[in-house]
């Protein structure tokens, strides 16, 4: 069955945050690119010299748009749920929603700390070389996303996407 939505639990670890305390702005996107990966590697896929046929050229997932809003600081310590959602998926590029839900200390509701968005464009490498990413040097060409991919994903209903932002 097709999935839309993935959850992964992190804890903000000292190396996360800033000399004030807080989880610095920028690891909010490392969170959501390690739940991006958790999420295929969950369904089965690779991020790593992923290759849709025995002779096809290995694709990556460049990021072509990401931005993140921050509704309250994250802490050393503090358990974070980072939820995804799939908004659309494209003819080459999928869209995706973060969601950043704080963990409360006392087992009360959880909190939402951040919305994140980035949306991951599907490209081969040198069009048709078998040298794994990054080593030929080749440029990236969007193609569309293979059906051993897209047959794995879902859009998540509207009324999902349009939880908290």
């Amino acid at each position: 069955m097709p999935e839309h939505r993935f959850s992964l639990r992190r804890r903000v670890e000292f190396a996360d945050t800033d000399a004030a305390g807080l989880m610095h702005f920028s690891n909010f996107f490392r969170f959501m690119e390690a739940t991006e990966h958790a999420f295929h590697r969950s369904l089965g896929l690779s991020f790593h010299d992923f290759r849709p046929g025995t002779d096809a050229a290995p694709i990556g997932w460049p990021r072509v748009h990401a931005a993140a809003d921050y509704k309250l600081p994250l802490h050393f310590g503090d358990d974070v749920e980072v939820e995804l959602l799939i908004e659309k998926i494209g003819a080459t590029t999928i869209h995706y929603r973060f969601c950043f839900w704080k963990s409360p200390d006392d087992g009360g509701d959880r909190t939402l700390a951040a919305t994140g968005r980035c949306v991951a464009a599907c490209v081969t490498f040198g069009g048709g070389t078998t040298a794994p990413p990054g080593i030929s040097g080749a440029p990236m060409k969007a193609i569309p996303i293979p059906d051993a991919i897209r047959e794995k994903l879902a859009e998540a209903p509207p009324e999902t996407i349009g939880g908290p932002s």
